[in-house]
């Protein structure tokens, strides 16, 4: 358990620590820049088993289904890889109601 956790109080509070990342997706109509913000909880939040969720700053496949790619697990690598994976999977079509 790291130090920061332990002046964690109360679990209603959900203390987060924030890990940033970048990573560039390489596609035929250009390179996009996606951004990824893992949360790291002192304590899971209600529901949940897991203390780290990470999430993209842009949606995917917006042509069809747009969602967000992220990610939950019990470490920073495997919530990071579930989002990174969502991203590398799916098309990034350009910014939701500016298709043609």
């Amino acid at each position: 358990m790291s130090d920061w956790e332990y002046i964690h109080a109360h679990p209603a509070e959900l203390l987060t620590r924030l890990h940033q990342f970048t990573i560039l997706k390489q596609q035929p109509g250009g390179d996009v820049t996606f951004s990824i913000t893992v949360k790291e909880f002192a304590v899971p939040p209600p529901g949940q088993r897991m203390r780290f969720y990470a999430e993209a700053d842009k949606s995917v496949n917006q042509n069809t289904a747009p969602f967000m790619p992220c990610g939950w697990g019990d470490s920073l690598f495997s919530a990071l890889a579930g989002c990174v994976k969502l991203i590398q999977n799916f098309p990034y079509e350009g910014e939701e109601g500016t298709a043609s």
